[in-house]
């Protein structure tokens, strides 16, 4: 393995890291607020542990920068929302129905929700309908795909960096305004600014982005190195203290493991969770829940149930990810060499 491919391997096993810290913040302070436990949690471990919810924002960061390499080696706007739509619905839509099936089966009965807000959620354009969520794990993955979105338009619209640094410096501006002023943002603008432009979040996009444009291209000008400053500060803003210093540790881990700095993470568990981190997102929270509670029905000690429903999680990860999520990338892969055109990729001019 090359050095540059084992900086990449280490952002694989980094996803691993985040998505283990969202479950284990799902499990025990979240859970215990919402339900309750049996045992008690320390003051300190539920403060650490609530540090897990940011993991969130590490995956934001981690897409940035996976985004753009994407879309730099795509040829046309379609081949690039075919491929992110062959990564994401299948095991999504596996997710929906598992999740769905469980909660109707162990609970919790509050987070049930009916067939056809069911099928909404196979869209991923349920939130902007007005349907809740059938795991409450995929606010995230309506952003996601939101930010894909913008990037098709922006990327295969402006063709130069020059251009899209310019509409990307508007959205990292826009993004400082909306969170300073998120109380006074008008009505009429509120889902623009809220929800389409997800100015909470939008600077860590970025900032993965500009990471990704100076390991691939160099260090770049100083527009782009203040623009990289103004997208981390953004947390700063943001989100409150300590977590905003959390957020930035994060961005740290996640550039030194892009510069080679990291390499400890690239070892075959982490990788292996890596590998699995989408599946085990999309399937731990709800269904987690009803495990731990079919535990506490049956007299089990809270910690087993704890156990029991994370042994749960991954497993149903692990047949998901090799099951449908591998083999729809695989089949998705084979069907686009034989018929995409061989045609330069987009690399943006300077």
């Amino acid at each position: 393995m090359t050095a540059s491919a084992h900086r990449l391997v280490s952002l694989d096993a980094l996803r691993g890291l985040a998505a283990l810290a969202v479950v284990l913040f799902h499990y025990l302070p979240y859970y215990n607020k919402l339900y309750g436990h049996s045992f008690d949690l320390s003051d300190t471990s539920e403060w650490i542990l609530s540090f897990g919810r940011y993991g969130v924002h590490l995956f934001f960061v981690l897409s940035g920068f996976v985004i753009f390499m994407t879309l730099e080696k795509t040829s046309q706007a379609r081949w690039f929302g075919l491929a992110r739509a062959f990564r994401l619905l299948p095991a999504l839509w596996a997710g929906i129905a598992l999740t769905y099936l469980s909660v109707q089966w162990l609970g919790p009965a509050d987070r049930a929700v009916s067939l056809e807000t069911a099928l909404l959620n196979t869209t991923l354009m349920h939130e902007y309908l007005g349907a809740e969520h059938v795991d409450g794990a995929y606010w995230s993955l309506v952003i996601e795909v939101t930010f894909y979105c913008w990037m098709a338009l922006l990327f295969f619209g402006l063709r130069s960096w020059q251009q899209l640094r310019i509409a990307l410096t508007v959205w990292v501006a826009v993004s400082y305004a909306g969170v300073i002023w998120w109380k006074q943002i008008p009505e009429p603008l509120e889902f623009l600014v809220k929800d389409l432009l997800f100015v909470k979040y939008a600077p860590l996009f970025v900032t993965g982005m500009l990471i990704y444009r100076r390991y691939r291209h160099g260090p770049g000008t100083t527009w782009d190195a203040m623009l990289l400053l103004l997208s981390i500060g953004h947390g700063l803003v943001a989100y409150k203290s300590p977590y905003s210093i959390f957020v930035l540790m994060c961005l740290g881990l996640f550039a030194l493991a892009v510069f080679g700095h990291a390499n400890w993470l690239a070892n075959r568990p982490m990788l292996w969770l890596g590998s699995l981190s989408y599946s085990l997102y999309l399937l731990h929270q709800n269904i987690g829940y009803g495990v731990m509670n079919l535990s506490y029905q049956f007299g089990l000690p809270g910690w087993l149930g704890v156990m029991l429903a994370l042994v749960t999680a991954i497993t149903l990860a692990a047949l998901v990810h090799y099951t449908v999520e591998k083999p729809a990338l695989s089949t998705f892969r084979r069907w686009r060499n034989r018929t995409e055109k061989p045609a330069p990729v987009s690399t943006l001019s300077d």
